[in-house]
């Protein structure tokens, strides 16, 4: 497929910059077999059944934007250097000789291997190897001594559509974390569940609707434009992710009652959607994933999907179209750019039911 088929235009206006408040009054575009509906995320528990099973992704974002210098080289030349680092990938965070981290860094041509660099607040790295764009770090701290420098010395990283547009604000580290986020790792938020609160969920739970999370860690890579000109040469990002034997058991026994499975985002989709056999069945795994789902992709795991309004020729739109079809979900993203819908992380979002081609 013409990676061109999933382009479409998309008014800079529509771009949200901060979030609904509450999260939950955000608008809500309900993907039907039958048409479109206008929404709110507050509505959610009347789409639901009881028995429908929520899956959300409990990943934590970590303050993965990190601003600091390369001092002058001692040898070889070489002024003092502002850089911009952005780490994407963990490589190895228990070694004691300091964690591992893959990073896309800015300039990267000012850099070379064996420079060292400073990020304040104690936190120094050391970069192993460089290409164009990225480099390997190894930094001075491992474990939990890593997690607590790189706290103080890191912020959060924005996605580049909102950081290109104003800086970054206080608020941003509470606005950019789900409020059931648990396991650190992440470099960029699961967008669909920000739209989650505490009255919400108590609300699905009155409903009869179960829920559970799952882990997936979302790395900058989601951030990347396609550039491939057709989708079979587009190489997919990894991502690290974990299904517990009970998680896994809870989903295929709430599927056997007749529950529907709702993944809460792209990323809970995605790691379901690799676990599952051809009969829907999750399995347990703690490994990494690089699924791609373009239309053609027969769904085995998941009956549901929210998710944000994503960006033109993008990954997740290819997505979207291969759970609900790409003629409707082309009409629904012209309905939500016509009706005032606001795009991306801090925007709105849609629940999406599946295409007749995955019935």
């Amino acid at each position: 497929m013409r990676v061109s088929d999933f382009d479409f235009d998309l008014p800079e206006e529509r771009i949200a910059l901060e979030p609904a408040r509450p999260r939950d009054s955000a608008r809500l575009l309900h993907v039907r077999a039958d048409g479109l509906a206008d929404r709110v995320v507050r509505d959610l528990p009347a789409l639901l059944r009881p028995g429908d099973l929520l899956v959300l992704n409990d990943t934590k974002v970590i303050p993965a934007q990190l601003r600091g210098r390369r001092p002058a080289r001692t040898a070889g030349g070489g002024e003092p250097v502002e850089i911009d680092v952005t780490l994407h990938r963990r490589l190895a965070p228990e070694e004691p000789a300091g964690a591992r981290w893959r990073a896309f860094v800015r300039p990267a041509k000012r850099l070379r291997e064996g420079d060292a660099l400073d990020f304040g607040a104690g936190l120094t790295a050391v970069i192993e190897a460089r290409s164009e764009a990225e480099a390997v770090l190894r930094f001075n701290r491992a474990g939990a001594d890593f997690d607590a420098g790189l706290a103080r010395a890191g912020a959060p990283p924005l996605p580049p559509y909102i950081a290109r547009r104003r800086p970054a604000r206080p608020e941003d580290a509470a606005d950019y974390q789900t409020v059931y986020a648990a396991e650190p790792g992440s470099v960029a938020a699961p967008t669909a569940g920000l739209h989650f609160t505490e009255a919400l969920l108590d609300a699905l739970d009155k409903r009869g609707v179960r829920r559970l999370t799952i882990t997936l860690h979302v790395g900058a890579g989601t951030f990347l434009p396609v550039t491939a000109e057709d989708t079979r040469d587009h190489v997919m990002h990894a991502e690290w992710g974990e299904i517990t034997p009970a998680q896994a058991e809870a989903i295929n026994a709430a599927r056997a009652k007749g529950g529907r499975i709702l993944a809460v985002g792209t990323t809970a989709l995605r790691l379901l959607e690799s676990t599952a056999d051809r009969e829907g069945r999750v399995r347990p795994c703690a490994e990494e994933t690089s699924i791609f789902i373009t239309p053609g992709y027969r769904f085995r795991a998941v009956d549901l999907l929210m998710t944000n309004f994503h960006l033109p020729r993008s990954t997740l739109f290819m997505l979207v179209c291969a759970f609900s079809g790409t003629a409707r979900m082309k009409a629904a993203y012209a309905h939500a750019i016509k009706a005032g819908y606001r795009f991306y992380s801090y925007g709105d979002a849609c629940l999406l039911e599946r295409g007749p081609e995955n019935e």
